[in-house]
């Protein structure tokens, strides 16, 4: 017999700190920091909605009352996911 892993294991994200510079997220014991300049959704945000932080995937994390989903590879590469497109200047 057989068992059978029911439904998907992650591990839990946390906003270990926040300060007028950016976020710092711990994922998988690492931590990753997401400044204001990438990330301006959470610029204005209030603590409560920053530390609001959701793990639906292994690879995303969700802020349900700021509405931002974010690849965990967008955090640790900001680069390679412009806010703006580079096209039209």
């Amino acid at each position: 017999m057989s068992s059978v892993k029911l439904g998907t294991s992650t591990s839990a994200a946390e906003v270990t700190n926040i300060s007028r510079h950016g976020v710092w997220v711990l994922v998988d014991e690492k931590e990753l920091f997401m400044p204001f300049d990438e990330f301006p959704w959470f610029r204005s945000a209030s603590v409560d909605s920053i530390l609001k932080l959701e793990r639906p995937q292994p690879h995303h994390l969700y802020w349900p009352d700021l509405d931002v989903d974010l690849s965990v590879d967008s955090i640790e590469n900001p680069k390679k996911f412009p806010l703006k497109s580079k096209g039209n200047a």
